[in-house]
């Protein structure tokens, strides 16, 4: 089926939904969102802007610092983490529904270089002999740090490589740290390094899933809106076919894809 028509039909259905629940109110909903699904959250949130009244702020960030924020009284309504544990943590501690979770992506790691030359397709480049500089997030509040982590230690090469690694505090800094050649290469999300479906310049290695725990993106609605209706509407939106379409052009896996 052409995803332009699959789109128009689950609009369709969206609006049909919205107006049967009787939403007569536009609303406001502020929501956390991993640093490395900001690019695909702007697009699906103009998106639901196009077929609702409501309104959807995003701020972007370390799922860490956000779990940290959220755990301080923060006045998010929903918080879109790069992990699954953080969600999870925010229900045990009565600060998020548990009903409302939800996997809206699974993320794939990769190596990338601005260097056309530098990455092959495998991890040659992590055991190069040279001062190269090598970006990861911080693995205490970013995912993707952590499973960059797993990987330099599934690869045997932590010892190798402990004085060549440059810290980023989440992945988009790491992006632009070696975007900027501040650094020589990087463990980035997939998803930043495709426009259009096809890799951006540079060289990268997309790192085997066997190599590191699964990246499983989980979405949670937080206890303080609970009657919100924007973000109980940006949640649904999030899970329909058309979402989830746009979401795997990015680069991210979803589960039934």
């Amino acid at each position: 089926m052409d995803i332009s028509f699959k789109n128009s039909v689950c609009r369709t259905l969206l609006v049909f939904s919205i107006s049967s629940a009787g939403i007569v109110r536009a609303e406001t909903a502020t929501i956390a969102i991993a640093s490395n699904f900001g690019e695909v959250a702007r697009h699906l949130v103009d998106e639901f802007e196009s077929i609702s009244d409501h309104d959807v702020t995003l701020v972007m960030g370390a799922s860490g610092r956000f779990y940290a924020q959220i755990s301080n009284g923060a006045p998010f309504d929903a918080f879109l983490s790069a992990d699954s544990d953080k969600p999870a943590e925010l229900i045990e501690s009565g600060l998020a529904l548990s009903d409302s979770v939800f996997t809206y992506a699974i993320g794939r790691l990769a190596l990338w270089s601005k260097d056309e030359t530098l990455v092959q397709d495998n991890a040659s480049a992590l055991s190069m002999n040279g001062s190269h500089k090598i970006a990861y997030a911080n693995p205490r509040l970013a995912p993707y740090g952590k499973a960059a982590l797993e990987v330099i230690k599934a690869l045997s090469l932590f010892n190798v490589l402990e004085g060549k690694l440059v810290q980023g505090e989440n992945i988009a800094q790491t992006y632009q740290f070696v975007f900027t050649r501040n650094a020589d290469l990087g463990f980035v999300a997939l998803s930043q390094i495709l426009q259009g479906g096809a890799l951006v310049p540079g060289s990268a290695w997309v790192i085997p899933k066997s190599l590191h725990s699964p990246i499983r993106q989980n979405a949670v609605l937080l206890a303080r809106a609970r009657d919100n209706l924007a973000a109980n509407e940006f949640m649904r939106f999030l899970k329909m076919p058309a979402s989830r379409s746009i979401i795997r052009s990015y680069g991210y896996e979803t589960g039934d894809s």
